[in-house]
């Protein structure tokens, strides 16, 4: 199973059909993306179910219905345990962004990184979930696809907000500032905090 967001609210694929409460079913084959999306931000629906009787097909069909933007983003960790987020849009995020060329994810992840924040320094020490969500730019939808990886630093310089990316702070946050910074957060980030 595998969810999509669209702003908080789910699209999950899946491979079982289940009676409708709070959301409704289509089929991944028929299923009009355009009007599931309206549905979603319009309508009071907590989510959509696209469903497909391939478990192995229900990614690589949905991702087709859309132009897919793939990016690299980091879950950075300090000496202290503290976690680095950014704040962009009004709500608390982690620094991520799209690939250029032809570098590996991880190269963008680390990039992004640094150029969002200034941290310096940074190693990948494992990856972590992909996330993916609808947005839309000039009046098209797309789907960001992030890998996103644990990072580690013992960075101790100056934070850098990277304000031409709308980026307006940037912060470590310890357990207690963490839980705070979520409530105001993306449904993708909190799978990964």
């Amino acid at each position: 199973m595998y969810k999509v967001f669209v702003g908080d609210k789910p699209i999950v694929l899946t491979t079982k059909v289940e009676m409708e409460s709070n959301f409704k079913n289509y089929l991944l084959n028929t299923v009009h993306i355009g009007k599931v999306i309206k549905e979603l931000n319009t309508t009071g629906l907590e989510e959509v179910r696209l469903i497909h009787k391939s478990e192995d097909k229900l990614l690589k069909k949905f991702l087709k219905k859309l132009p897919n933007v793939v990016a690299g983003g980091g879950k950075v960790y300090n000496d202290v345990g503290e976690i680095l987020f950014i704040y962009r849009n009004d709500k608390w995020d982690l620094p991520k962004g799209k690939v250029e060329g032809n570098e590996t994810i991880e190269k963008t992840a680390i990039r992004e990184v640094t150029e969002e924040t200034g941290v310096g320094g940074l190693e990948i020490t494992k990856p972590l979930e992909t996330t993916y969500h609808i947005f839309k730019r000039n009046g098209r939808h797309k789907i960001k696809i992030t890998y996103w990886f644990e990072m580690r630093t013992s960075f101790k310089g100056d934070l850098y907000a990277q304000e031409e990316e709308g980026i307006t702070k940037v912060t470590w946050l310890n357990d207690k500032q963490t839980e705070k910074a979520l409530e105001n957060s993306y449904a993708n980030i909190k799978l990964l905090v």
